[in-house]
């Protein structure tokens, strides 16, 4: 399968596990909400242009806000991670080694302790921006603090549960066409 079909695959499936199954699940409490589909774009290959990668992130929150009727809610949140991964990326692994033998950002090919952190911290910042967002309306700094810190530990639960039920094998790129 490519990389085009495996990603329009995976953007399809987290949308759908979203909206129908994770925004179905009554509120565990209510600082607990529980979020995967930003997982998307923190999997999308290495080589992805800059621009797409920003576009395929606020296209997917833009999809998602659609299904969940929250205009921009998710899409602020999902560009924002999308601008960051880079960066990160940049510092979380060697560039001479890592990012040439390996086509996408999985345990294999980071290694636990950089994928685990890339993966906390930017899990963290999506929810932190999205929980912002939401915080707006309401106005109570506890609030704000309790939910960011819940939903941020619910959803690294799930993402961790994900990674080891659906283990992604890495693939080498090669020079070849």
């Amino acid at each position: 399968m490519t990389n085009v079909v495996k990603n329009i695959f995976r953007f399809i499936l987290f949308l759908l596990v979203q909206v129908y199954v994770l925004s179905k699940v009554p509120p565990l409490h209510q600082y607990i909400t529980p979020y995967l589909y930003f997982l998307f774009i923190l999997w999308l290959p290495f080589s992805i242009n800059r621009w797409l990668l920003l576009l395929l992130g606020f296209s997917f929150g833009m999809a998602l806000d659609y299904f969940l009727g929250y205009p921009g809610l998710h899409a602020a949140p999902c560009t924002l991670i999308a601008y960051l991964r880079p960066f990160l990326l940049n510092l979380f692994i060697a560039q001479e080694s890592t990012e040439q033998s390996f086509v996408e950002p999985s345990v294999k090919s980071m290694g636990w302790g950089p994928y685990s952190f890339y993966i906390i911290l930017l899990t963290f910042i999506h929810h932190f921006y999205l929980v912002f967002i939401e915080w707006l309306k309401f106005g109570n700094f506890m609030y704000f603090i309790g939910k960011v810190i819940a939903t941020t530990l619910m959803s690294l639960l799930l993402i961790f549960i994900t990674e080891l039920l659906f283990f992604r094998k890495a693939k080498y790129r090669t020079n070849a066409a």
